[in-house]
């Protein structure tokens, strides 16, 4: 029996570990380096917490769920729907908890991974595993990052990132820095303006701004979606339909683009009414080559006579708070660090060694890339979901992750079907893919300004180029002669 190896437990670990299970494939294990499943549902806690995909399209296609309180749902709410998803299809048994990976090695001579878990019991403090199929579902944004500011150290009062969230502070009469506007901070940061003495926002950059038609569910909807369950997948196709037109105006001089500025303008003129505020927040950027954010709360807590927007450049941190380029020193009495996440990570942080020992970091050196975002030259039975080019600018992910799942299936399938031992993606077939989709993104929003999906070499290494629909149909169906097979 082959089996398989999955790194995480969150939304793309659950897509996976349900497709094979479904379709037989029953060694499987995933490797979660905390205490509970969920993945970032699990570890972002911070105020406000939610997803800016509307809930009948941010869950599993074959799992809709009519309980949802709200159109977007918060984080807590999701958490819960990843559990009892992983409860109810028999995945939550199969999880490891406490098992953080930190390295894996391809052995040529039995055609298996051995895997390394960080174990201080041990003398080498680590203990290892081997399966025939190693799937990284790590993700894209699982590592905090904290700015490179000098003094970042020093700061004497209460300090954080946003995605570790200290529930132990109480921001009720404090000054509290916000490093960063970005999509955390327009959750979070209305949250603070309630209760906080002050609130002072450190932007670097403005976001373009959509309003978020959010909405509680009635219990007529509930009991609706219940009795008649073709009444959610018509909403979700609704909303599927509408995300796909929303990603296409993120291609040059798209219209629908145009029309996305617009409502973004308008969004800011009506609700920002200080000029000077409204200045700041204007980006200068074209629409779509950062993330488009969404939000009724942000641009009016920012309005609030207790809140600045400061848009100098921080120039270190000292013990008593933050100085920005002007030289003003801003006394504070905590940090809330919204930088985001080491974007550019995927498995590097893993050292993973592959044929001839070729190693991943080293081949990913100038950005990664794989053919399909799954599967990468050197590294036989290596499955990477979520992987380089298969993020999203509109859309979601789960719709992303379920197609990137059937196509690993289908690659388990005939790999045990045909007696297999080993499947390789082809140099020749991931740099002809790889070519395509560069070609592409270079039509993009993304390639007209610096943000998160760009690696430092200048690729964009993140995002898939267009809608979701074109990746389904170009995973729908195994190309053996894309791969060798052994």
């Amino acid at each position: 029996m082959t089996s398989v190896g999955i790194i995480g437990s969150g939304f793309g670990a659950l897509a996976v570990a349900l497709e094979l299970k479904r379709a037989g494939h029953t060694d499987l294990r995933l490797w979660e380096r905390s205490d509970d499943l969920g993945g970032v549902w699990r570890d972002n806690t911070y105020p406000g917490a939610g997803c800016d995909v509307p809930s009948p399209l941010y869950s599993f296609s074959f799992e809709p769920n009519p309980h949802w309180t709200r159109r977007y749902a918060l984080q807590e709410e999701i958490h819960t729907y990843i559990r009892s998803v992983a409860d109810k299809h028999g995945i939550t048994p199969l999880v490891r908890f406490g098992s953080e990976v930190v390295a894996a090695t391809w052995d040529e001579h039995s055609s298996t991974w051995t895997v390394s878990f960080a174990d201080p019991s041990t003398s080498s403090g680590t203990r290892e595993e081997t399966v025939d199929i190693l799937v990284s579902a790590v993700g894209q944004l699982s590592r905090p990052r904290l700015p490179a500011i000098e003094g970042v150290d020093s700061f004497a009062g209460t300090s954080f990132h946003s995605a570790e969230w200290d529930h132990s502070f109480d921001p009720a009469g404090k000054t509290i820095a916000v490093v960063g506007s970005g999509a955390s901070a327009v959750q979070f940061i209305p949250h603070l303006a309630r209760d906080a003495a002050e609130v002072i926002v450190f932007q670097r950059s403005p976001n373009y701004l959509m309003p978020k038609p959010d909405k509680p569910y009635k219990a007529f909807h509930k009991a609706l979606f219940h009795k008649v369950p073709a009444s959610q997948r018509l909403e979700r196709g609704v909303i599927w339909t509408f995300m796909e037109q929303f990603a296409r105006g993120l291609d040059d001089e798209s219209r629908v683009g145009r029309v996305n500025k617009s409502v973004a303008m308008w969004h800011l003129r009506k609700q920002v009414k200080d000029p000077d505020l409204r200045a700041k927040l204007t980006p200068d950027y074209p629409i779509g080559c950062k993330r488009i954010l969404f939000s009724n709360e942000f641009y009016p807590a920012l309005a609030q006579d207790n809140v600045d927007v400061v848009t100098y450049a921080i120039t270190k941190v000292t013990r008593k708070g933050v100085v920005d380029s002007a030289g003003t020193e801003h006394e504070v009495d905590a940090i809330v660090y919204a930088t985001g996440f080491d974007s550019q990570d995927f498995l590097q942080s893993i050292d993973i060694t592959g044929t001839h020992g070729q190693k991943l970091a080293t081949q990913w050196a100038d950005g990664a890339h794989a053919y399909l975002g799954m599967y990468v030259p050197n590294f036989p039975n290596l499955f990477v979901t979520y992987g380089p080019n298969t993020n999203l600018g509109g859309g979601s992910i789960i719709y992303m992750l379920e197609a990137q799942a059937r196509h690993m299936r289908q690659a388990l399938d005939r790999l045990v079907a045909g007696d297999y031992e080993t499947i390789e993606v082809t140099q020749e077939a991931e740099e002809a893919y790889d070519r395509d989709v560069v070609a592409k993104l270079e039509h993009s929003a993304w390639a007209h300004c610096d943000n998160w999906y760009r690696h430092r070499s200048g690729r964009i290494t993140s995002n898939w180029p267009g809608a979701t629909l074109p990746f389904a149909k170009a995973t729908k169906v195994l190309e053996p002669s894309a791969f060798r097979w052994a």
